[in-house]
């Protein structure tokens, strides 16, 4: 059986050897066929004339579709020197509060990737998602969707062990006071007795309801921001026929770590060393929801470090940390787990359009709200003004009247979203049209690879059947 230390040492061997490798080969534009390159090298433990030696037993690493997964990284800032540096210079961090898939999940010590371990299957569908994946991203780099930044897989002692590189959504450097999983559903969608009693709780769907019934208040430019990146998104899912994702939310509250500072005598912020922000572009939840800023600028996140300014029902500044995960579950081979149940609205794992339906609403109407009361921060540089100015810290985030009222009671749901004005009307071709294609459609050039244009193309049922 692989160990953990024995996994790590070798995922950063074989990407420090497949990414210095490919830095040598020049930039060129992606071709279909690149999207399933598979390549693939041995490490023998006494070393060979390409590899070094190593203290682990023998593996052999393989790297898929390496050209397309580098232009992905270059989309997002991230150059082959950073990469390298960040997954391969500083031993892997090992999370010890993973989700129940069973996953293993390293974080790098800058905090700038996740590193997931994925089955064979999620591996797969990932791999025939990619022209798909790579269409969209092209269009809009601007989404709450995973960023995938490399697939790899781990071979020794007779295991595959396949891990994916992804973008970090809650920050180790800062605290997350409640942290939730939620996926619109509520069927069995209560946090367990056992995961309550852990130092840093997953909370889910019902918990959410039942601790805020407020729900989360966002001022009016940034919930408008935050519902077209959910409909975007949730068009793009159920495209593909994709379903079961949740949505990481990590919320960090201002007012409860000053009275925790207080509490401990500890000093003001600006005698602290400041935390280091994420590097990768459209990394930060503000990023991926943000419109306003030109193509590949740099937005000043330092003083929220990235989170979205909210209000809790209580008077309290939030910044809240969002994106979707767990979006490797094609509804064909999901949906026999749950063929057994009850098939009711409540049910987390339904036909795709049912599904992004209910979540797109469970977001937009349950747990992000609409406050009027509260002001959009003026933006230092003059772009959209949906971040706060780096004057006072987190406090510039917020408006000096907090308390929630004024809620806006409009109900917003998928499909009435279409008529959404989306943000190609400001002049931004590079955003997704408001209708995403279907996967058919996005991958019509590839049926004559090895992806058939119905790999991923199951029928819609309706809930009965």
């Amino acid at each position: 059986q692989t160990t953990s230390s024995t996994l790590k040492g070798a995922i950063q061997l074989g990407i420090g050897y497949t990414v210095g490798n490919l830095s040598s080969k020049p930039e060129r534009d992606v071709l279909m066929q690149d999207f399933y390159v598979v390549e693939s090298i041995f490490f023998p433990s006494e070393g060979s004339n390409l590899t070094p030696a190593h203290h682990y037993a023998d593996f052999r690493f393989k790297t898929y579709a390496p050209v397309a997964f580098r232009y992905f990284r270059e989309l997002f800032g991230i150059r082959p020197d950073d990469y390298l540096y960040s997954l391969c210079n500083e031993p892997l961090i090992e999370l010890s509060n993973p989700g129940a898939s069973g996953s293993l999940f390293y974080v790098t010590s800058d905090d700038e990737f996740i590193i997931k371990t994925v089955m064979h299957k999620e591996a797969e569908f990932l791999q025939k998602l990619l022209p798909g994946y790579y269409m969209n991203l092209n269009q809009n780099p601007r989404t709450l969707l995973p960023k995938f930044y490399g697939l790899y897989c781990v071979q020794s002692g007779g295991k595959n062990i396949r891990v994916v590189v992804m973008n970090n959504i809650l920050p180790r450097v800062v605290k997350m006071h409640l942290k939730f999983d939620l996926k619109g559903s509520t069927y069995k969608r209560r946090a367990s007795k056992k995961e309550k009693e852990k130092s840093s709780p997953t909370y889910k769907d019902l918990d959410f309801i039942q601790d805020m019934p407020e729900g989360l208040m966002l001022d009016a430019d940034t919930f408008s921001a935050l519902v077209k990146t959910l409909q975007r998104d949730c068009l793009v899912l159920e495209s593909f026929k994709i379903m079961d994702y949740s949505l990481l939310l990590g919320v960090h509250n201002i007012d409860q770590q000053e009275r925790e500072r207080q509490c401990e005598g500890a000093h003001s912020t600006s005698d602290e060393k400041r935390p280091v922000a994420q590097k990768a572009l459209y990394s930060t939840a503000m990023e991926s929801i943000q419109g306003g800023a030109a193509r590949g600028e740099a937005i000043d996140t330092d003083d929220t470090m990235g989170g979205i300014p909210a209000v809790n029902g209580k008077g309290e500044r939030l910044l809240l940390h969002v994106g979707i995960i767990d979006i490797l579950q094609s509804y064909r081979w999901v949906a026999w787990h749950f063929c057994f149940l009850p098939l009711q609205d409540t049910v987390s794992v339904h036909r795709p359009s049912f599904y992004a339906e209910r979540f797109f609403k469970f977001m937009t109407n349950t747990v992000f709200r609409k406050n009027s009361s509260l002001k959009s921060s003026p933006s230092k540089k003059g772009r959209s003004a949906l971040l706060a100015v780096k004057t006072a810290g987190p406090m510039a985030a917020f408006s000096a009247s907090q308390l929630p009222s004024e809620k806006d009671d409009t109900q917003y749901d998928l499909r009435a979203a279409r008529s959404y004005p989306t943000l190609d009307d400001e002049g931004r071709p590079d955003l997704l049209p408001c209708t995403p294609p279907s996967f058919e459609e996005a991958t019509t050039a590839s049926i004559a690879t090895t992806l058939s244009s119905t790999s991923l193309s199951v029928p819609e049922r309706s809930p009965s059947e």
